[in-house]
């Protein structure tokens, strides 16, 4: 007996085939998309690769042992300068530091820039914590102007008990400033507005 017509079984595993690749096309897709937040996210909770994580306060708690931190800058794709006020600190773990950086927009229209920040040596990375920090935001400087960015942060005690840092002596902070994808709604506006004040 021959297959009616539209019951011939090859067309069903053809259209089963078709709609499973359609289905993992867009499982991919979306993997894709979700895979540079999901990893950022990663970093930031477990100091991965000498990422820093924010912290709502301070510890509390400040050991005798010190620390210095060396502060490093770099710019890709903007025609910018950006420097730390100073080179380097000397902290005793949990305590809080300030530090400040200087950006200076060379260009003769406004730009948005947002800073990539690590730690080295990477074993640090979890141990560093953030307070308040420009490189949370977006930062839009205007045309041959330079904004003042403070930093406040402070390295976890428990850096002093880890097998991998107990050693250590210094570490490096090290931000990168690169275009931001979409620009900024308004200019960073003084030390209480987006982390910034013009110089």
């Amino acid at each position: 007996m021959s297959p009616t017509p539209g019951s011939d079984p090859r067309r069903h595993s053809n259209g089963r085939i078709v709609l499973a690749c359609v289905v993992l096309l867009a499982v991919m897709t979306g993997a894709a998309f979700a895979a540079v937040p999901l990893y950022r996210m990663f970093c930031q909770r477990t100091g991965f690769g000498g990422t820093i994580s924010r912290a709502e306060r301070a510890p509390g708690v400040v050991l005798d042992r010190k620390l210095t931190v060396g502060f490093d800058t770099n710019v890709r794709g903007l025609p910018w300068t950006f420097k730390p006020v100073q080179t380097s600190q000397t902290l005793n773990l949990g305590a809080t530091g300030l530090a400040f950086f200087t950006v200076t927009n060379n260009s003769d229209q406004p730009l948005t820039g947002r800073a990539a920040y690590n730690v080295s040596p990477d074993q640090a990375g979890p141990y560093f914590r953030k307070l308040q920090c420009f490189c949370f935001n977006d930062q839009t400087i205007a045309p041959h102007t330079t904004m003042k960015f403070p930093v406040v942060y402070f390295v976890d005690p428990k850096f002093a008990t880890d097998p991998d840092t107990k050693g250590f002596t210094d570490v490096t902070l090290s931000y990168t400033f690169f275009p931001a994808p979409k620009p900024a709604a308004k200019t960073a506006q003084g030390l209480g507005g987006a982390g910034g004040a013009g110089l």
